[in-house]
């Protein structure tokens, strides 16, 4: 098989991207713009393998996405490619604006006239898998979970675009028939996540013995996921999902920011001969005492949870890791490679708050 992986130099993208390669599942073309959370460091275990090429470049781009439809001929269209971390949203929404609705747009739009033009049995096996969020849906109350009938309520600029996203794609299999599945994921992580995000940016502050930042009462609740499991997902969405059809992936892991911190501490301490390995870390510091509460981000969602009841129906899809083996394997991984840290983070951004919402006068 053929596939067409935007924004795969991203966190998951590049993940599912490592998934294809080694276990060699078909020919890779990735496009990816290489904003600040895209790095081509992500991506250089393959370079010169035969069966990976990389482009640089926007899905807004409609000559681009074009000729790369035309070119390459995939049978299978992933769409990773977003800007995704809600603070930066927040500060200013108009990346994500341009990328994730506009630029979807012209994805999708284009991709409908490079299907259009397939013949019946390429047509037929067509598919555009469109990877999306459990943000979409708003906030949950003490109990629940989101079902793939939960009706939209994003409460962030990031979720809103991201909506928007979604009923675009959905719209172009109902009004043209184009073959879509969506996924809605809960909170990944896991090898070659930013920084920024929290599970990378605590791991690497508590290692330095610096402040741990947790918004509000820390008490916000996510459903957490391996980063390889949703990959595996995503697969098997493709290969068995119904075209139209939207699957909720999540890792049946709910903890609140605290208990996930704590966990991942956890993790830390486990590793000590590994950290000193690294030759400049302090193996004596006391995680947990790095926490500090800071103000609460604008409209934060108090509670996420996933039913993956369907996707687990419907495909035999299972995750493999629990949040202890995940968070070893996030651990051990970082560990290993400081160097694609520090490389990606360099010039672009120090660990810094974002998020505040404030906004210029005049």
């Amino acid at each position: 098989m053929r596939f067409l992986v935007t924004g795969g130099a991203g966190f998951i993208g590049s993940n599912f991207v490592a998934k294809l390669m080694s276990e060699n599942l078909g020919q890779v073309l990735v496009l990816d713009k290489l904003t600040y959370a895209g790095h081509l460091a992500t991506l250089r275990r393959w370079e010169g393998h035969a069966g990976f090429r990389f482009v640089q470049g926007d899905i807004g781009d409609r000559l681009t996405v074009r000729r790369l439809l035309a070119d390459f001929a995939p049978d299978v269209v992933v769409n990773f490619a977003a800007e995704s971390h809600v603070d930066r949203s927040i500060d200013s929404a108009g990346e994500f604006i341009a990328t994730n609705v506009a630029g979807s747009y012209a994805l999708i739009d284009e991709t409908l006239t490079y299907w259009q033009s397939l013949d019946g049995a390429r047509s037929k096996a067509f598919r555009f898998q469109h990877v999306s969020t459990d943000e979409v849906y708003g906030s949950l109350g003490a109990t629940g979970e989101f079902t793939e009938t939960t009706p939209y309520a994003p409460n962030s600029p990031y979720a809103a675009s991201k909506a928007a996203a979604d009923h675009f794609v959905r719209a172009y299999h109902a009004t043209h028939g184009l073959p879509i599945t969506i996924t809605n994921c809960s909170n990944n992580y896991g090898p070659y996540q930013f920084p920024e995000k929290l599970i990378p940016l605590a791991l690497l502050n508590a290692l330095e013995g610096k402040p741990v930042p947790v918004y509000g009462d820390g008490l916000n609740i996510r459903d957490w996921l391996y980063v390889g499991d949703h990959c595996k997902a995503i697969l098997q969405v493709i290969d068995q999902g119904r075209t139209g059809e939207t699957y909720n992936v999540g890792g049946n892991t709910e903890r609140t920011n605290l208990d996930l911190l704590q966990a991942l501490f956890a993790a830390l301490k486990d590793e000590r001969e590994l950290i000193a390995q690294a030759g400049t870390f302090d193996t004596g510091i006391d995680y947990a005492g790095l926490i500090t509460f800071v103000a609460d981000r604008p409209g934060h969602d108090r509670r996420y949870a996933i039913d993956s009841g369907k996707l687990r129906a419907e495909t035999g899809w299972e995750p493999v890791e629990d949040l202890v083996s995940g968070l070893r394997k996030t651990v051990r991984w970082y560990l290993s490679n400081l160097e694609w840290c520090r490389e990606v983070t360099e010039d672009n951004y120090n660990r810094q708050r974002l998020g505040f919402g404030e906004r210029a006068s005049g």
